[in-house]
């Protein structure tokens, strides 16, 4: 399985430590909204049948989560920002076997702190 990316501009914190916020540009998300095909709901009614993981379904989810952030990215970096604190995930079924998947934070734009003597 592909592994998701991050930016090392992103935290789930308000701060990050060694960089100061000079600019915010307000909330920037990413949406996408996904369904798994009847072949691949029948494959992972397989693996349900047995018990455990349904790796189908945790691809599924991880790809959406990485395609929501990589959106998020893109609107952040549309905006001029080159960090985004306070990222948050959300996901919604919008109709049966349809889910949303949102990733939000706030898009700012950071330079390294000063050092402090």
């Amino acid at each position: 399985m592909e592994q998701s990316h991050t930016h090392p501009l992103t935290t789930t914190t308000f701060d990050l430590p060694g960089y100061q916020v000079t600019k915010s540009f307000g909330i920037v998300r990413g949406i996408i909204v996904r369904s798994r095909s009847v072949i691949g709901n029948f494959g992972a009614g397989i693996q349900a049948f047995f018990g455990g993981n349904i790796s189908i379904y945790t691809t599924l989810c991880e790809r959406a989560r990485d395609d929501a952030f990589r959106e998020m990215l893109s609107h952040a970096s549309g905006l001029g920002a080159n960090a985004v604190i306070g990222v948050r995930y959300d996901a919604t079924e919008v109709a049966p076997g349809i889910t949303e998947v949102l990733c939000y934070g706030t898009a700012v734009f950071v330079q390294t702190a000063p050092a402090q003597p």
